[in-house]
């Protein structure tokens, strides 16, 4: 990849980086406008190298380097909703699904641990 190209990949998405990213287009529900909200991250990284010519064997040929390398992502997380009704103006929360998830599987983990601990000293070690 040409570094113009990669400079030209990073302007584009700083130009997409607008506030339309994390707030989405206002949708008029029952009365109620809804604004989506959400937080988006860009993140990129850019890397060179250059090698000095030096030989690979005391009379071999002279080897010579070069590098490059690029990369970069975005991400986006839905946060919620800005209700506007006519008589006042909230945020609601999205809930992260992974986070209850995550609660019930520890809480049943937890549960089978004491569950096994009691048997164990209820029937004793055999």
């Amino acid at each position: 990849m040409s570094l113009n190209r990669l400079f030209d990949s990073i302007d584009q998405a700083r130009d997409a980086a607008h506030w339309k990213s994390a707030f989405g287009e206002p949708q008029v529900v029952e009365g109620k406008t809804i604004i989506p909200v959400a937080q988006v991250g860009y993140g990129f990284g850019l890397g060179f190298g250059r090698g000095d010519g030096v030989p690979e064997e005391e009379d071999g040929p002279v080897t010579g380097g070069e590098g490059g390398g690029g990369g970069g992502g975005a991400s986006s997380k839905p946060l919620g909703v800005i209700v506007v009704t006519p008589d006042k103006v909230y945020f609601e929360q999205a809930q992260d699904e992974s986070k209850i998830a995550m609660a019930g599987i520890l809480m049943s983990a937890f549960a089978i641990f004491q569950i096994a601990k009691t048997l164990r000293t209820i029937f004793g070690r055999k």
